[in-house]
């Protein structure tokens, strides 16, 4: 069928998290993405967090790996030596977009930089993603999603004012960074379509929780404000955190004046008080209100709450475990849930971030195997098999790949 990528190839040298999501969501929209992956090991995250029950159950990879890798075919190829970086450049000189995120300087010290590659095929797209960036004096440090939650200032915003800085529960710089990365190469493949011109284009998780971190470093550059912990609650309006409820918590946000006249009206009118009237009044009478609002929602259920702040159009959520969000019919009725085939079971995951309604993006292929795809992806790429057979005993696939694939 059909995509808006179809005919576009990617050689994915990306690893763990960030990379192979932006390029799972490339594969979702139809290119053909061609996973590069150590022998003997794989992507590290094959490896994230499995017991042995899970790796017996979930032979591709761990519950993350599976999350991020449809839509891919995969083959082993060794890095460290010239028989491997050889064939990843002749493979380089068939794929439209190449991307990789080893620290600085290694594509240069493997013969696979961006001038390598351009000598090959001028048009090529070489997406490069860093920890801090190429350049400057952290360039050269390892990093992954707690270290820039940590460097960006994020955890000290989260967490509860008389407790310690805590982690967002999820990768959220990777992630955010990811939908970064697919968004600059739809912008390059556009530039290509338009010139004919490659390019080469990077992004960091630095500039991910920069941009996640956007207008309190703004504040803090206009006005010298330095925000802290807060707990669940904001420091833009008033109500805007979370309040107990009789069986569980509710989120409720109610920014403006109008929507606060409204959650007040529906929650008890006694709550309308003209000192409580305008949001500067909110946010100076914060804790009184709080207790008040809190006094409240206690007295209800969750979905009582859900029901009459819906209705008056307030902001408002149940908070909900991960099962119990990943069950909601909700989910499913915006399309973000997807069913594949994994071995004889059927595999639910998260679906991209947005809906194409003139092109498909339903998933062609499960998340694969390590090196399953060898001899395909390369005879596709105009290798014969003579010469797949002898990168083989050359070590290009690792010391005990076989002559074809398994």
């Amino acid at each position: 069928m059909w995509k808006i990528l179809t005919g576009i190839r990617v050689l994915d040298l990306s690893r763990v998290f960030a990379g192979p999501a932006a390029t799972q969501v490339l594969g979702d929209l139809g290119a053909d993405v061609i996973k590069v992956e150590e022998p003997g090991r794989g992507d590290e995250a094959r490896h994230f967090g499995v017991t042995q029950a899970t790796r017996e159950r979930l032979r591709e990879g761990s519950p993350s790996f599976l999350a991020l890798n449809r839509n891919k075919r995969s083959i082993a190829i060794d890095l460290s030596g010239e028989p491997g970086r050889r064939t990843v450049r002749r493979m380089a000189a068939g794929c439209d977009v190449v991307v990789h995120n080893f620290r600085p300087g290694a594509m240069r010290r493997f013969g696979l930089d961006y001038e390598a590659l351009r000598a090959l095929r001028g048009d090529v797209i070489f997406c490069e993603f860093y920890s801090y960036g190429a350049r400057g004096p952290l360039s050269h440090i390892g990093a992954n999603d707690l270290a820039l939650q940590a460097h960006s200032g994020m955890m000290s915003i989260t967490g509860e004012p008389d407790r310690p800085p805590v982690r967002c529960g999820t990768s959220v710089v990777d992630l955010h960074a990811s939908l970064a990365l697919v968004a600059a190469i739809l912008a390059a493949l556009f530039h290509r379509e338009r010139t004919g011109q490659g390019q080469a284009l990077d992004t960091s998780l630095l500039r991910s929780s920069a941009h996640l971190m956007n207008y309190f470093y703004g504040e803090y550059w206009a006005l010298g404000t330095v925000r802290g912990r807060m707990g669940t609650a904001n420091h833009l309006s008033v109500p805007n955190q979370v309040f107990p409820a009789a069986d569980g918590s509710v989120v409720i946000i109610a920014p403006s004046d109008e929507m606060w006249h409204r959650a007040a009206q529906a929650l008890d009118p006694a709550l309308d008080r003209p000192e409580w009237r305008t949001t500067i009044d909110r946010q100076h009478h914060r804790d009184a209100l709080i207790a008040a609002v809190s006094a409240v929602t206690r007295t209800m259920t969750s979905e009582t709450l859900v029901r009459r702040l819906g209705d008056a159009r307030v902001n408002v959520a149940r908070v909900n475990d991960i099962g119990e969000a990943a069950s909601h019919p909700q989910l499913a009725a915006a399309d973000a849930v997807i069913e594949m085939p994994l071995g004889s079971a059927t595999m639910r995951a998260v679906a991209s971030p947005f809906a194409l309604h003139g092109a498909p993006t339903e998933p062609d292929r499960a998340p694969p195997r390590l090196g399953a795809d060898r001899d395909r992806i390369l005879a596709d790429l105009g290798f014969s098999a003579d010469e797949i057979g002898a990168l083989a005993d050359e070590g290009a696939f690792g010391p005990s790949a076989a002559r074809s694939a398994s």
